[in-house]
């Protein structure tokens, strides 16, 4: 699969899991778990794409201002969802934040499959996209093990210009 078809697989599966959270009750305790899948999903899901999708199309000289506007709203997005796991643990208003945080994503995922694809494709090959959407399904899973902290300092790393964030990337693990 290549890199579109992965992220447009997830992009379905986190709106489908917002989709069945928003139409909850205030009272259905199942939202603790949509919740949870929707952190599961979404987190790896930024990650990963950061790193190749969007770092390789920075490296390839493509219009780095609908990268840094990608990331952008993925901090926007993380921003939503932990406020959600937090309102949510305290009974406040967690609906609204839940109908923000889909609207929000629905709107990124409306720009990158557009106009991000658009780009990616004027600047990678089907081979480079193929190979793209392979590692990005091989560093979902070990991304998914990382907690909280770890995942917050990756997104910054990866904002970071490609010759900083590999030495920081490999820091940790020279240790």
């Amino acid at each position: 699969m290549d890199i579109y078809q992965c992220l447009m697989k997830d992009h379905e599966e986190v709106k489908s899991l917002l989709t069945e959270l928003v139409q909850l009750t205030d009272e259905d305790d199942y939202r603790y778990i949509l919740i949870e899948e929707i952190k599961n999903a979404l987190i790896p899901h930024s990650r990963a794409e950061e790193q190749v999708f969007y770092n390789t199309l920075r490296a390839v000289n493509a219009d780095t201002s609908l990268v840094m506007h990608g990331y952008k709203e993925h901090l926007e997005a993380e921003t939503l969802l932990r406020s959600l796991q937090v309102m949510d643990r305290f009974d406040m208003q967690w609906k609204k934040v839940a109908l923000k945080l889909k609207e929000a994503l629905e709107h990124h995922v409306q720009e990158e499959e557009t106009e991000i694809f658009s780009e990616a494709k004027n600047v990678l090959t089907q081979e480079e996209a193929l190979s793209i959407g392979e590692a990005f399904e091989q560093l979902k899973p070990k991304l998914a093990q990382e907690g909280f902290i770890k995942n917050t300092v990756n997104m910054v790393v990866n904002m970071m210009p490609p010759r900083l964030a590999d030495s920081l990337r490999n820091f940790g693990e020279k240790r």
